[in-house]
């Protein structure tokens, strides 16, 4: 938790380092902007130095002296920090799953995400025909969208052609599956959208 001094010199970073930021990729020079929002030199240096505390009003004429709303000033400051997990092209997890033979993998591209599974990615590919598809049921949705090649995929007792492009989104609890192979390699996503608690 930030003390009243730290986060007032957070903020005046903040606004400072951003306001420069704007001015500069905007081609602007400190006379410029001084001369449009009506302020020294000398007060708009400190301001984008955090070496001074701007009142609204004056924050409110250099948001109009860059072409900028005065929200898009406090745009950095207390954002969250954030925490992607990035997996990079051909580094997500290879993993073994039903109906997983030769010519069939599975990659999951995102995992750990806590004690409760929200959802998994999976990258399929299928490169060999296989003789026989196992039938997966499982709770929740699943969403499909097609990379390369065609494939058959059955829902319940539909059958669907899918062709690179195409996406295919379905109660998962029904029972599903490929159905036929029809031109190789196949390449799509599959991602398993679980259901919240008391859902299930």
């Amino acid at each position: 938790m930030q003390n009243g001094d730290d986060g007032k010199h957070s903020l005046e970073r903040s606004l400072g380092a951003t306001i420069r930021e704007l001015r500069q990729r905007h081609g602007l020079t400190i006379a410029q902007v001084c001369e449009q929002a009506a302020i020294s030199r000398g007060m708009l240096s400190k301001i984008e130095n955090a070496q001074a505390t701007a009142g609204l009003d004056v924050l409110n004429r250099i948001a109009k002296a860059l072409g900028v709303s005065m929200a898009t000033l406090f745009r950095n400051y207390d954002v969250p920090e954030g925490g992607a997990q990035l997996v990079r092209k051909g580094a997500g997890m290879e993993v073994v799953r039903r109906g997983t033979k030769s010519g069939h993998t599975y990659h999951l591209l995102a995992y750990d995400q806590g004690p409760r599974k929200l959802f998994e990615p999976f990258l399929i590919t299928i490169e060999d025909a296989a003789e026989k598809f196992p039938v997966f049921e499982h709770p929740g949705t699943e969403f499909i969208h097609m990379l390369k090649g065609v494939i058959e995929y059955r829902h319940g007792q539909q059958t669907y052609t899918l062709h690179p492009g195409d996406t295919l989104t379905f109660q998962a609890s029904v029972p599903h599956g490929p159905e036929r192979l029809i031109k190789l390699p196949i390449q799509f996503l599959s991602i398993f959208v679980y259901p919240s608690p008391g859902e299930e």
